[in-house]
């Protein structure tokens, strides 16, 4: 594992407020997690191509990813799908959990549905192969750094399946993502769904983020609209 840091960096309200805003980042923090170290090192090659994106830390499997971007609080992650151990799936799941102000940028080789349909049931924003040029891979930074999602034409196809699915959208919704779905639709505010829920203002944006990515939609507003169409709630 090879981790770099700017001790000086931007602190994590800074970085809440920027991404309120719908401005990028000064610099996008990012963490790489992949089990290869050849892929770990061209990746870092193409990063230091561009001036607005920062490597701060590597991790060779999903376990050691979580730790590192609990320490970092990284923008962006580039998480690899699958690796020996914590998959990119769980390891999705649970830096998410604890960073919640963070975005999942799957990259990987493969373009099985039962993976597409496990990385963006976690809350990944985006699903990209290995063959995008890095370009088109720092586009998808940025757009992630704003709550942007990129989406490859096989995660694309398989999100198109899910929504066009009578019974299936919404199914992977936990109960608590229900309820806070429902007061997303009534109108509430994350404070405000915080406050009806005893719960902290992280933990409604960590919520928000899911069910906006399990839904398919490009932000909360479009999420409560196809609760309502499909009579989620």
């Amino acid at each position: 594992m090879v981790r770099l840091s700017r001790p000086n960096g931007p602190t994590q309200r800074h970085r809440e407020l920027t991404r309120e805003s719908g401005e990028p980042p000064s610099r996008i923090r990012v963490v790489i997690a992949d089990d290869h170290a050849l892929v770990r090192s061209g990746l870092e090659t193409i990063l230091l191509l561009f001036d607005d994106i920062e490597l701060v830390a590597q991790a060779d499997g999903g376990a050691e990813a979580v730790v590192l971007c609990e320490q970092t609080q990284p923008d962006v992650v580039l998480m690899d799908l699958v690796m020996p151990g914590m998959d990119g799936a769980a390891a999705t799941r649970e830096i998410l959990r604890r960073c919640p102000t963070t975005r999942v940028l799957v990259l990987t080789s493969f373009s099985d549905e039962g993976l597409i349909e496990g990385a963006l049931s976690a809350g990944a924003i985006g699903y990209l192969m290995k063959n995008i040029s890095g370009d088109q891979l720092a586009a998808a930074i940025r757009g992630a750094s704003v709550g942007k999602p990129t989406l490859a034409p096989e995660a694309a196809a398989v999100l198109m399946h899910r929504v066009a699915t009578p019974g299936l959208l919404g199914k992977d919704l936990t109960a608590r993502e229900r309820q806070v779905l429902t007061l997303l639709a009534d109108g509430l505010t994350n404070a405000e769904i915080g406050e009806r829920l005893v719960v902290s203002l992280s933990t409604v944006k960590s919520h928000v983020s899911s069910i906006i990515s399990k839904l398919g939609a490009s932000c909360r507003t479009e999420a409560a609209t196809i609760a309502v169409r499909h009579r989620l709630i």
